[in-house]
């Protein structure tokens, strides 16, 4: 086979999809750490199967479709970097119907790179080196088939050597779980590809939405134009008016800033996202051209939507100044940030991890000037700052706590009055000097403990293991020299009685007499106990 076209190109993802869906758990049970953490199938999987569900007529609208999809799906870090691979092929496909192996070899490379820039510090022993050394194995094959053969024997060679990167694989005794959920997605692929795994072919029609009606009595030939026009537009910066490598978007930003309000700016690669209020929409699209040429444009009539919003004024509530969004699972931690300020929760937290949309959602329900966000686990940060980086309508903050202790205690340092940047760095610092353990049951046997034992942790570093959950949280606390802390939160979960964690409660206080001792029902799933000293 030698051309790659929109229909083949989605049952491969479909393809891809479904085998990851016959080894997700295997996926999940990957996990470096022996307690339940190991979602990394079902964030890969969700994230794929987001992308499967696209329409397009050439190539290129079917890659940029399916991008969008996995990008507003995408969960976890594995699944962010999913979709940023599959964004840089999208990027490669640009403009072409179809696309023969050289094209596709380009494209794919185009995958590497993008996944790479994703990520501020790459590391290597990961889904990242298993799709690198993939590429690079099959970059000089002559057919799809070929490609596809060698990506994927490529990838399962890689992957047999991550742990010889990663020292925490190797301790586990594991491969990496991301680049097995890659690889996982290519077999499926090429097994598609050789007509071994059947798929439906996509839905063509797209979705219909009814358009929105004007008001045309709103401005009439006797009309002024008070508020100007809403103008909106995606440029997509050409080599030919620009040096892309050396080009600063600024010049663009400080222009526009100049002849309008309401500024939006951001730049994606070589896609300038704009939004601006101007009274003058030709000059400011004519003047961009100059730099590149318009992917889309939207430009409306503010004086329509003034007088649209001004029937329902009476139902409006002025937009804040300072929202937070925060993420935790359990009544009692979902409370417990509710009370201490937080204005929505997004449920979720370890082997929950929500996607991207979760966030937009709740920015856009928020609609305040500026939004700290509090993930509360590693692999939720890069999902809220892909949201951040997606929503343009207020300033996305994200303070990246790692633990739920982290995340509260932050909160309850939280100064409205700072600055923006001010008031990120102090939270960020709040949220360092917080020590968290965890308490939570071994799924499988370990240097530290057995399989069906308590252990005690903070970080990755299991500090604390037995048979008594009591006596296991107690000795974590002494390793954590919880008797230097001031105060101790202590957060019991959905499966600790309260009779039990009312007893433990008064064994610190008994313990540690300096430190005031704050027992709290969590309701976390997981996590029998979280501690927080601070």
């Amino acid at each position: 086979m030698d051309i790659l076209d929109a229909t083949l190109y989605l049952n491969l993802i479909r393809g891809g999809a479904a085998r990851l869906a016959e080894n997700r758990q295997i996926i999940n049970d990957l996990n470096v750490f022996p307690i339940p953490d190991g979602d990394t199938g079902d964030n890969m999987y969700m994230t794929i199967e987001a992308g499967s569900r696209a329409h397009g007529e050439t190539l290129s609208e079917m890659a940029d479709m399916v991008s969008q999809g996995m990008l507003m799906g995408a969960r976890g870090n594995s699944g962010v970097i999913l979709s940023r691979i599959f964004a840089g092929i999208a990027k490669g496909f640009k403009g072409l119907a179809q696309a023969d192996i050289q094209a596709f070899t380009k494209a794919m490379h185009c995958g590497v790179e993008e996944a790479y820039h994703a990520v501020s510090q790459p590391v290597e022993g990961t889904i990242l080196t298993v799709m690198r050394e993939g590429v690079s194995a099959a970059s000089r094959a002559s057919t799809l088939e070929e490609f596809f053969d060698l990506w994927v024997a490529g990838m399962d060679l890689s992957l047999q050597h991550t742990p010889q990167l990663l020292d925490v694989l190797k301790k586990a005794g594991v491969v990496d779980s991301g680049g097995a959920g890659l690889l996982c997605i290519g077999e499926g692929m090429r097994d598609v590809l050789h007509g071994r795994m059947p798929v439906g072919v996509a839905d063509e029609s797209p979705d219909k939405h009814p358009s929105h009606a004007i008001d045309l009595d709103a401005f009439t030939e006797d009309s002024e134009l008070e508020f100007g026009y809403c103008t909106e537009f995606l440029l997509r910066l050409q080599r030919s008016k620009v040096d892309l490598e050396s080009f600063d978007e600024s010049v663009i930003q400080d222009w526009l800033a100049s002849r309008g309000d309401s500024l939006v700016f951001f730049r994606d690669g070589s896609i300038v996202k704009v939004h601006v209020h101007t009274k003058d929409p030709g000059a400011i699209l004519s003047k961009c051209r100059e730099w590149g040429e318009f992917l889309t444009v939207k430009v409306e009539n503010m004086t329509l939507q003034h007088h649209e919003n001004h029937m329902d004024e009476r139902f409006k509530r002025s937009r804040k100044s300072l929202g937070v969004v925060t993420v935790a699972a359990g009544k009692g931690l979902c409370d417990a940030f509710t009370e201490m300020g937080a204005d929505v929760v997004i449920e979720g937290g370890q082997t929950m991890n929500p996607p991207v949309e979760k966030f937009l959602e709740a920015f856009k329900n928020l609609d305040a000037e500026r939004i700290l966000v509090f993930p509360n686990n590693s692999n939720i940060i890069l999902t809220a700052r892909q949201a951040a980086t997606l929503y343009t309508d207020s300033l996305i903050q994200v303070i990246p706590t790692k633990t739920p202790g982290e995340g509260y205690f932050a909160l309850a340092n939280l100064d409205p009055e700072l600055p923006a940047d001010e008031l990120a760095s102090s939270l960020t610092e709040a949220a360092a000097s917080v020590t968290t353990g965890l308490v939570s049951r071994a799924i499988r046997d370990t240097a530290e403990a057995r399989c069906g034992d308590y252990i005690g942790f903070s970080g990755k570093d299991i500090l604390s293991s037995g048979k008594d959950r009591m006596e296991t949280t107690l000795s974590l606390a002494r390793k954590l020299d919880a008797d230097k802390a001031d105060i101790f939160i202590l957060f019991f979960g959905a499966d600790t009685p309260a009779e039990e964690a009312e007893s433990l409660h008064a064994s610190f206080e008994k313990q540690f007499p300096r430190t005031e001792v704050i027992l709290l029902d969590g309701g976390q799933p997981i996590y029998d106990y979280i501690l927080v000293l601070c």
